[in-house]
């Protein structure tokens, strides 16, 4: 093993390319804030599609990083061995987290004060009868918002960094140990790791709920939470696969097994067919029920969001199905970056598909340099982000007792 490989640094192709990325996406933000204009539907104001964006990116990088913290809880709560090997990698996906959230207040805090408008419950006036801007059904719902809805945002936010930042201490206080016997740390990580699984098991449901469903106040789905939690999880399993591919290609984790990425792409696949499963489950039950305060949900993208909900149909079930069904497709490491790249694309154009119909409306003329710019800028603060919280650490860690496992591996 060439133990000069273990220190990661950061190459100055990938940071320039993050700065480019952020440099292109930055100029994108700017003129689509200055071009957006006002979509003239009632209760809609100029900058939405622009907000809109800020808010996808936004949530998208967030909650894949939230879903790598989830993935790590899991592997420790689960006393899984085989995932010992990219453990950090898996870590400095998660550590993003801390941006990923500062965007999201940051986003909630101007809606708050009427800098935006994509929440309607957060309108003035909303629950006052007296007021022009009354909503009826959304003041019958006014008391879950308002003061509880940010008490609700503080705990999430609050938790999910306390456990991510708990895990990610630990596993560095254990390596720094010459040998750590009775493997203390290790153990602590398993219990944080079972209450974290506790945790996100409500809060991954409450919050999507409270960020994403409230966008369509006068809709609800119980199966939504975990529809959001299965995106999530997957755009989160393409990043880590993507990342330890691309980091044994120029020369690190070369101790990571063919069988641990083919694990991996394992994952890609069946998480891919578990967002299928709920994403027709929610479609088909509401599609039967045919109840009024239901379907609006889906007349809105049906009449204006087809060719999209279509393109994420297919790309994020049919395309995977086809590519990674055979054995042999997911231990070709080109082949897995190339197919989880479109899957993670795929993802992020499902989030588009989520926010717009409930913000911008029938106003929205399809996918442009909008999405995509807003898109490339936090793709290179992600990667910059990533990329930094990898030297932080060795790439192997020292005192774990399932690394032997790990290290030979093999399916």
């Amino acid at each position: 093993m060439n133990t000069d490989k273990l220190n990661f640094t950061v190459p100055s192709k990938a940071r320039l390319f993050s700065f480019a990325l952020m440099g292109l996406g930055l100029l994108s933000i700017i003129l689509m804030f200055i071009m957006d204009k006002e979509n003239h539907e009632e209760n809609y104001h100029a900058g939405t599609r622009a907000w809109s964006n800020l808010f996808a990116g936004s949530f998208f990088f967030m909650a894949l990083s939230l879903a790598a913290a989830f993935f790590l809880g899991l592997q420790y709560a689960a006393e899984a061995g085989w995932s010992t090997t990219i453990k950090r990698v898996i870590e400095a996906v998660m550590m993003y987290l801390p941006w990923g959230l500062s965007f999201m207040m940051l986003l909630f805090l101007v809606g708050q004060f009427h800098g935006h408008h994509m929440y309607h419950w957060m309108t003035e006036g909303v629950a006052d009868p007296e007021n022009a801007n009354y909503d009826a059904v959304i003041a019958a719902k006014i008391g879950y918002f308002g003061v509880f809805w940010w008490i609700r945002t503080i705990l999430y936010m609050a938790g999910w960094l306390w456990f991510t930042f708990k895990l990610r201490r630990n596993s560095i206080e254990a390596d720094k140990m010459d040998i750590d016997v009775n493997n203390s740390y290790h153990w602590k990580n398993i219990k944080l790791g079972a209450w974290f699984m506790v945790l996100f098991a409500v809060t991954s449901s409450t919050s999507s709920w409270d960020w994403l469903m409230s966008i369509d106040t006068h809709w609800f789905s119980t199966l939504f939470g975990w529809y959001i939690f299965s995106g999530m999880w997957i755009s989160a399993i393409v990043a880590i696969t993507i990342l330890v591919i691309w980091m044994k290609k120029i020369g690190y984790l070369e101790y990571v097994t063919e069988s641990t990425i083919h694990d991996m792409g394992k994952w890609m696949f069946a998480i891919s067919f578990l967002w299928t499963y709920l994403y027709f489950s929610q479609f088909m039950l509401i599609w039967y029920a045919d109840i009024p305060e239901e379907v609006v949900y889906y007349q809105t993208r049906w009449e204006s969001y087809k060719a999209l909900m279509w393109t994420v149909l297919f790309v994020n079930f049919a395309f995977p199905m086809i590519m990674l069904m055979s054995r042999d497709c997911k231990r070709n490491f080109f082949f897995l970056m190339f197919v989880g790249t479109i899957i993670f694309v795929g993802h992020y154009l499902d989030l588009i598909m989520i926010v717009m119909p409930g913000t911008v409306g029938h106003s929205w003329t399809g996918l442009s340099w909008m999405e995509f710019g807003t898109f490339f800028f936090f793709l290179g603060l992600f990667i910059y982000v990533v990329l930094n919280a990898l030297t932080k650490a060795p790439l192997l860690v020292k005192n774990h007792p399932f690394l032997q496992e790990s290290l030979h591996h093999s399916t």
